[in-house]
């Protein structure tokens, strides 16, 4: 999946402004996209990671 399929499932996914840590790990793992892709990802959709866990994001 490309750069661009990915924002949008995600922005389906979140309703496009702002997701969990949790959930966004979810969506990676259950996408194949790596923590450190994952919020390159969500930067380039503008979307904002919040209540991380892990400090991945």
């Amino acid at each position: 999946m490309n750069q661009e399929e990915l924002i949008n499932k995600l922005t389906e996914y979140c309703g496009g402004e702002k997701i969990s840590c949790t959930q966004a790990r979810k969506f990676a793992q259950e996408n194949g996209v790596e923590l450190a892709r994952m919020g390159e990802i969500c930067d380039e959709a503008g979307i904002k990671i919040y209540g991380c866990e892990l400090g991945c994001f």
